[in-house]
């Protein structure tokens, strides 16, 4: 999603899977081959275009070939890692699948949903694995991740659950459960909770504690847990991962599967209110619907530009950036999207956080915001992580938040005549918004920036910065031929001049 990154921060598709058998699985899915390398290692790092992506609209996980959770931060997208294996192979990491084998016989969404089904073939049996950051029924008042928008009849579990069935002969599983605090700083410290029964322990961070249960007896192995059993035709098992304020597990393997079905009917039910035309191009367009939804951060109505930090623009290369905020620019492309395809509610609930956000001392807003909306977003190195591949250094934080981008003031403005043209109506709370940045840009068009490309040396003079200084001033002119509140008199004088 980000427009000035890079295309290797766009994560999340699966192209590594055999052809579906089941009206549940996507279609359009190929067979698994491992792209052939040049070096003679190969890398201990999966190809990104093979994570799968999970969401459930306050953070998301990518999952590797292997079936290893290699990232995911809590609670929310911006939040420090918990398992950071995507960054440094020591960075944390949990996998439930078959013993001692690495490469699945296919993998595939659960058709219309972020879920994930991976189906295994071992030398004794068959198995299938169903992964979700699981969303259902809202409960109660979310303590985890605060919303400032109104709450949606479902939410998030907090929750990361899977279930294992055992199709065919034996199979014996194996879970690992690694998480690393703090971007792979701080190990956790484990220990049992359930008085004995081995089914339940707690890992305690620096800041947080999460909570791990399965139906698999438990043992502490250092700084992991670790679990392995044996499955026969028709066995199930679960394991979950709580992050809630209450450490809520699923009670057994028939609520673990419930909690996934529920997640499943959210995705479908959200995408069966979408647009979708019947084309040829159908199936990749209802992939790219539930990652616009699956990036977007349900408490305040923001998106994040990409899942992840630090992913490489180029192999090995320093250019390596944390796109896990809300670009002002990008937003515009988002909000095209989500209107096209008849999405109105996510578009809404975008434009109320752009009216919550607290503007610069001359009434401009920044060219990214935290997704919570904090403005904030110094940027700061890892230099004990290795990076994908090598690609160093490792960022958090993103050092051009308060650089002087001057198309943000067309950005912005596009968006809200983008919303008010579908809506037919503007926000009274979005006018001071408008006015402001018609002001701003009737300033600063002839001044030099840092253009689109987020360049981090001496400004200079980019032509997209001046047509889209002439975008906020045209957008500006246009809702006020439209009948909208008139400007005050000062600011329409300075910007009709321009």
């Amino acid at each position: 999603m980000r427009a000035s990154g890079s295309d290797t921060d766009r994560t999340g598709g699966i192209d590594v899977v055999t052809r579906a058998t089941s009206p549940d699985v996507e279609a359009d899915v190929r067979t698994y081959e491992r792209p052939s390398r040049d070096a003679p290692m190969p890398s201990p790092f999966p190809p990104i275009a093979e994570y799968a992506f999970l969401s459930d609209c306050h953070t998301g996980a990518l999952v590797a070939p292997d079936g290893s959770i290699d990232w995911l931060c809590l609670p929310a997208f911006d939040s420090a890692s918990v398992f950071g294996a995507l960054l440094d192979r020591q960075g944390g990491t949990f996998r439930l699948g078959p013993f001692g084998i690495n490469v699945p016989t296919a993998r595939a969404y659960e058709a219309g949903t972020n879920t994930l089904l991976t189906t295994w073939n071992t030398p004794t049996g068959w198995v299938v694995v169903r992964t979700a950051l699981t969303m259902g029924p809202r409960a109660r008042e979310d303590e985890v991740t605060p919303h400032t928008r109104p709450p949606a009849d479902d939410d998030a579990d907090h929750m990361l659950v899977q279930t294992v069935e055992c199709l065919e002969g034996e199979v014996e599983i194996d879970l690992v459960c690694e998480p690393v605090f703090d971007y792979g700083r701080v190990p956790a410290q484990w220990s049992m909770v359930d008085g004995g029964e081995r089914h339940v322990a707690d890992a305690t961070g620096p800041d947080r504690v999460i909570r791990l249960g399965t139906d698999m007896k438990l043992g502490v192995e250092g700084n992991r847990v670790r679990a392995r059993h044996v499955l026969a035709p028709g066995d199930r098992l679960f394991c979950a991962l709580s992050w809630d304020s209450g450490l809520t597990l699923p009670t057994g393997i028939t609520e673990a599967a419930e909690r996934l079905d529920a997640t499943q009917r959210f995705w479908r039910g959200w995408l069966g209110r979408a647009r979708i035309p019947d084309h040829r191009w159908r199936q990749p367009i209802m992939r790219s619907a539930l990652a616009i939804k699956g990036l977007t951060y349900m408490p305040t109505g923001a998106t994040v530009a990409a899942l992840t930090t630090s992913l490489p623009e180029t192999p090995g290369g320093e250019r390596n950036w944390d796109y896990r905020y809300t670009w002002m620019r990008d937003t515009t492309f988002t909000l095209q999207a989500l209107h096209f395809l008849n999405l109105d509610w996510e578009a809404d609930e975008f434009m109320q956080f752009v009216a919550d956000l607290e503007p610069n001392r001359d009434g401009s807003l920044q060219i990214m915001y935290g997704i919570d909306g904090r403005r904030d977003l110094t940027e700061s190195r890892r230099d004990e992580l290795s990076g994908y591949e090598g690609a160093r250094p490792v960022r958090v934080g993103n050092g051009a938040f308060d650089q002087r981008q001057n198309d943000v003031f067309g950005a912005v403005l596009d968006s809200i005549l983008l919303h008010s043209r579908r809506s037919q109506r503007l926000p009274r709370r979005l006018w001071p918004i408008v006015e402001a940045q018609a002001r701003c840009a009737a300033a600063v068009w002839g001044k030099p920036d840092q253009g689109i490309w987020e360049a981090r040396g001496k400004p200079k003079h980019y032509v997209s910065s001046k047509l889209m200084c002439w975008v906020a001033m045209d957008r500006t002119a246009r809702r006020q031929s439209r009948g909208a509140r008139r400007l005050t008199r000062s600011g329409r004088r300075s910007w009709t001049r321009e």
